[in-house]
């Protein structure tokens, strides 16, 4: 395995929350990171906030030219065509995002991406040149069956295009019973997955699997943001709630190691 440093990503997910007033959230981390990276550049992780798509536009404009980089929430397999509410990678990336997460559980269960879906999608970000943010994670059955390995193992080889690599995919792991419940599973847990999934990387992507950045998603809060960031092959968060708020959100950031 490598040894050199993976930088953290701490991305946050404002889901379907937000309307334009919301943009001084955003703005508030706009004008917090300089300050922080002055203090400690090397520390500093890198930080994108994932806007509903109506936001997306206006928030490139108001983080333009500043540390924070931008993604969508989703987007559809094809470029174009006949696909009413959707919107492409291509769209997203005109929009100002760098990066979109696919297979996010809520789109799974609400919608019934299955990963063959989720794997176009994230081949549609690459063809974008999008960052993919490819979530894998299981449910609170499957973890109670002893299925939790198998389960992400099955979508991590199903979900990821062979094209995934360090410098245009990132791995999300979020069970899915912790996502909003105020639970997470235990630091010892979050190791072993976070183990696997980086052997699994390893063995299908040799050195690029090796330097795949792999997040913790499920209820990160700025309480328990330090330690769940500090464990062996945590490369940093993916946020739900908690990235609504500048105060929060910022206050992960800094938990990053």
């Amino acid at each position: 395995m490598t040894t050199t440093p993976i930088r953290p990503l701490v991305a946050g997910n404002w889901k379907m929350n937000g309307l334009a007033a919301a943009l001084a959230e955003a703005a508030a981390v706009r004008d917090a990171l300089p300050a922080l990276g002055a203090r400690a550049p090397a520390m500093l992780p890198d930080v994108m906030i994932c806007p509903p798509a109506t936001l997306l536009a206006q928030m490139a404009t108001a983080t333009r030219a500043s540390p924070v980089r931008l993604g969508a929430q989703d987007c559809h397999w094809a470029a174009s065509g006949a696909h009413t509410g959707d919107i492409s990678a291509e769209m997203a990336r005109d929009a100002g995002a760098s990066a979109v997460i696919v297979g996010h559980s809520e789109r799974r269960a609400d919608h019934g991406e299955l990963d063959r879906i989720v794997r176009a999608k994230a081949e549609a970000a690459h063809r974008a040149g999008l960052d993919a943010i490819v979530c894998v994670g299981e449910t609170r059955g499957e973890r109670l069956a002893g299925l939790t390995l198998d389960v992400v193992a099955r979508q991590l080889a199903a979900s990821l295009p062979d094209g995934a690599s360090d410098t245009n995919t990132v791995v999300a792991y979020e069970p899915v019973w912790a996502i909003g419940t105020g639970l997470t599973p235990s630091t010892a847990d979050v190791v072993a997955v976070h183990a696997a999934i980086r052997g699994s990387l390893a063995r299908r992507f040799g050195a690029a699997g090796e330097r795949m950045r792999i997040l913790y998603g499920g209820s990160v809060k700025p309480d328990n943001a330090a330690e769940l960031l500090s464990l062996p092959e945590v490369n940093g968060a993916l946020v739900g709630g908690a990235s609504l708020k500048a105060s929060e959100f910022l206050a992960i950031i800094r938990a990053s190691p």
